[in-house]
């Protein structure tokens, strides 16, 4: 077998690991969800709605684990995009699955936090994560006031590089997709019949304005899941997954080092 015919086998290899029976792995999750929701006794779920692509699976799947009417989405936007696309698009995605949903503009507790308190700071990240803090802490005022559990919406792409913010969006009381990476997600969201302007939207975690979440990982979700099966599942050499899937080796290097300083958050 010569090298390209090789090199083609384990990339295929690879590409297989993130092949999923959409219908078996939305039954498991379904499981779940209905398992975590009994036991707990809680009244409801309660999901964090971005108008993003994990939480519109997210918010689906619990939909059909307790049914809508059990089921509130929590719209948390900044009064300058709460007419927005994702504010649009997290309310269309509400009517589809005919759930309750609440707003609540993040503005003024985190403009009162930031001229309160005694030091100041102008690094974005630091800024932004108390963004993502009110959220969780919004999350779970309206789930201790009406016995609701907090649903996370975070994947195993984030939480293998560390990309969410702890005690932020990482904050919940179970975290139905954090197995699957997010490309596995986006195939779930698509046999669930999901929005087109969902499925194909870049992902972000509205931090700050513009925020892409491709401004700050080192690849493309459809190749850093490659990468990252390649690394932490089949447990490949770097210099050998850089081969197999054609990346820069710079590239698996960054990802190594996000995966080892987010350590703390997993």
């Amino acid at each position: 077998m010569n090298q390209k015919m090789t090199l083609a086998r384990d990339r295929r290899a690879v590409e297989r690991m993130l092949e999923v029976d959409p219908h078996a792995t939305l039954t498991e999750i379904i499981g779940f969800v209905s398992n975590i929701f009994v036991n707990s006794r809680a009244k409801g779920i309660v999901v964090g709605l971005s108008g993003g692509i994990d939480s519109a699976v997210t918010a689906s799947i619990c939909v059909k684990a307790i049914g809508p009417e059990k089921v509130m989405g929590l719209l948390l936007f900044e009064k300058k995009t709460m007419e927005g696309t994702d504010s649009r698009d997290a309310k269309e995605l509400a009517r589809k699955l005919k759930i309750e949903t609440l707003e609540f503009p993040i503005d003024e507790v985190f403009d009162s936090f930031l001229a309160n308190f005694p030091i100041e700071t102008k690094d974005r990240v630091t800024i932004g994560n108390l963004k993502a803090r009110i959220r969780m802490a919004s999350l779970y005022f309206i789930a201790n006031a009406k016995n609701l559990l907090v649903a996370g919406t975070g994947d195993r792409s984030e939480d293998l590089i560390g990309y969410f913010t702890k005690y932020g969006d990482g904050g919940a009381d179970f975290l139905p997709i954090a197995h699957l990476y997010k490309t596995q997600a986006r195939g779930l969201g698509a046999h669930l019949g999901l929005p087109s302007q969902i499925l194909n939207k870049p992902s972000s975690p509205n931090l700050w304005e513009g925020h892409k979440a491709t401004d700050e990982i080192p690849l493309d979700y459809n190749v850093l899941d490659l990468a990252l099966v390649s690394l932490f599942d089949l447990k490949m050499q770097p210099k050998d997954a850089a081969v197999v899937l054609g990346i820069d080796m710079e590239k698996l290097e960054e990802i190594i080092r996000l995966y080892n300083v987010s350590a703390h958050k997993r």
